[in-house]
């Protein structure tokens, strides 16, 4: 069940992680939302709040360890705890290799996979300790199969495949009953293709998005489905994307 959950939603500010925010509150969860931008993360909680749903917010930048230690306090200190984290914080810089933006390689590994591991560090001990809890993670197709351009963000996006089947699977065998779920989106228009500078990356990807994106409420659906399963259930990996999307 959804209703008086608390779920830690990073990348909040915008785009899928302001759509699962709003539709989980709408549906009795707790949200406490992070990102860069204070701002639209005021908007976003006010909004929840005028709504009738609970929300509380912190500016939250993933590649610091602290920053994602204090979102999950924050947590526990305004509504008694934690029981889901959505690792929804992402950047997808695309160029060819040949074009050598070794920072935006560099900067997608520290948000991408670095970011990654800060949120789960932040709440593997509560939840190992309260043996419940679930993961969710934002990976991407680029995650399944290889795409020229994408050479880096792909590879973070593999990381997060390995990474979460690995968590699912000491879980078990640990018996914390942490569930995870790994999101594999194709073309949702977000704000995601605003961070590609290479020219001729961004008017593909562009033309691609205009002629197949879908909304990023469809990606918060799936969010609600999988923490809305039975605690004894997990539904481990979803590919997501637009029913004409050919490949």
């Amino acid at each position: 069940m959804i209703k008086d959950k608390v779920i830690v939603i990073t990348g909040a500010s915008a785009g899928i992680g302001e759509a699962t925010a709003k539709l989980l509150a709408r549906k009795g969860a707790k949200v406490v939302l992070g990102a860069r931008r204070e701002d639209k993360l005021k908007r976003i909680a006010e909004e929840i709040q005028q709504a009738g749903g609970q929300a509380a917010y912190q500016v939250l930048d993933v590649t610091r360890q602290q920053d994602n230690d204090r979102i999950v306090q924050l947590a526990k200190d305004t509504f008694g705890g934690v029981d889901a984290i959505f690792l929804n914080a992402g950047l997808m810089p695309s160029s060819p290799l040949s074009a050598m933006k070794t920072d935006e390689w560099h900067r997608m590994v520290d948000v991408n996979i670095k970011g990654v591991l800060n949120g789960v560090a932040a709440v593997l001990p509560t939840f190992t300790g309260q043996k419940s809890g679930q993961v969710l993670a934002v990976s991407s197709v680029a995650g399944l199969k290889a795409y020229p351009g994408s050479a880096v963000y792909g590879g973070t996006k593999w990381f997060v495949r390995d990474f979460m089947e690995v968590l699912r699977m000491e879980s078990a065998l640990e018996g914390t009953n942490i569930r995870t779920a790994t999101l594999y989106p194709a073309a949702i228009n977000t704000e995601l293709l605003g961070t590609i500078t290479d020219t001729t990356a961004k008017e593909q990807m562009e033309g691609l998005y205009a002629t197949y994106g879908i909304s990023p409420e469809r990606i918060a659906e799936v969010v609600a489905f999988a923490m809305d399963m039975p605690e004894d259930t997990t539904v481990n990996e979803f590919t997501v994307g637009p029913a004409n999307q050919p490949w």
